[in-house]
């Protein structure tokens, strides 16, 4: 099955977003999307909502927050071959919020088409609070939300928060400025991925549903930002071979995670095993010429 054939079949890729207030979701979003501007949102019965209430750049009252509705599509005109729902974190909502996205989640995942389901679930925690342990809410969804087979990856969003500590501490051990600045982003990479927090994640002691994986999100502030590393985790977590075409070819800013499936994963099917000799990166380009691989749109 092409890519044509599979947009035909299933139309959207279609992702929840999870997370507190302020976590950086809208940032991220835009990034995979790779626009600037908010999102259109449509109802279930595909009606445009016009409600200022839902616009996520400004802080919303308590009010406004009843009025939001996880089964709301929200979609970038820029790239509209995904589909978004919020949950904007239960902390607040209490065990009714809960219900409602434990309800959306189970209802989505047992829908018989495929277009209608839930394919993935980003979980957003951001680094940048002073309080970053697991909230009650984090823990009670990893904890007892069943999400069957969708995969959930958890983004630590706001990563570079932490940079600051390690230039600190950096510095504190007799390293300059300038050497303190370059090495703080890795040393915050390291001491995170051996720290508390990744541990308790995937502790089964206390957690008895995990993520599939996790990724930290740095600088997504910033014009150059690379939200590279969450395509090629969510791509890496889907199980079903035509939903993985499908993110791959509908995603817009990883062209070289494009050309990495279609190279590893499709292209010793169309094409005589003689021809295919190296595909390192700078042999690649020589390839495409050859390439006829309608899975990721190389044609």
């Amino acid at each position: 099955m092409d890519s044509s054939q599979i947009k035909r079949k299933i139309n959207r890729f279609r992702i929840l977003i999870i997370g507190r207030a302020n976590a950086g979701k809208t940032t991220i979003l835009q990034r995979v999307c790779n626009t600037k501007e908010n999102p259109e949102i449509f109802n279930s019965a595909g009606q445009k909502v016009t409600c200022t209430c839902i616009s996520w750049q400004h802080k919303l009252t308590f009010s406004q927050r009843g009025e939001h509705d996880i089964d709301n599509e929200m979609i970038f005109q820029n790239n509209p071959g995904f589909i978004f729902h919020d949950s904007r974190g239960f902390e607040a909502g209490g065990e009714s919020e809960y219900d409602k996205m434990n309800k959306f989640i189970a209802g989505r995942s047992k829908q018989g088409n495929m277009k209608d389901r839930l394919h993935t679930i980003w979980y957003c925690i951001p680094m940048d609070q002073a309080s970053r342990c697991f909230t009650e809410a984090e823990v009670k969804f990893f904890s007892r939300c069943d999400t069957g087979s969708i995969p959930v990856i958890v983004i630590f969003t706001k990563f570079d928060a932490l940079y600051a500590a390690e230039f600190t501490r950096l510095i504190e051990n007799g390293i300059s400025r300038k050497d303190a600045k370059q090495l703080a982003p890795k040393h915050a990479e390291e001491s995170f991925a051996n720290g508390t927090q990744v541990k308790l994640l995937y502790d089964p002691k206390i957690i008895q549903r995990p993520p599939k994986c996790h990724v930290c999100l740095p600088d997504m502030n910033k014009d150059d930002a690379d939200c590279g590393a969450l395509i090629e985790r969510t791509a890496g977590t889907l199980d079903d071979q035509v939903l993985q075409q499908l993110f791959v070819s509908t995603q817009q800013t990883n062209l070289e995670l494009c050309m990495t499936y279609a190279v590893e994963k499709y292209l010793p099917h169309h094409l005589p095993a003689a021809s295919i000799i190296d595909y390192r990166p700078g042999h690649l380009q020589s390839l495409l010429p050859k390439m006829r691989c309608p899975h990721l749109g190389l044609k």
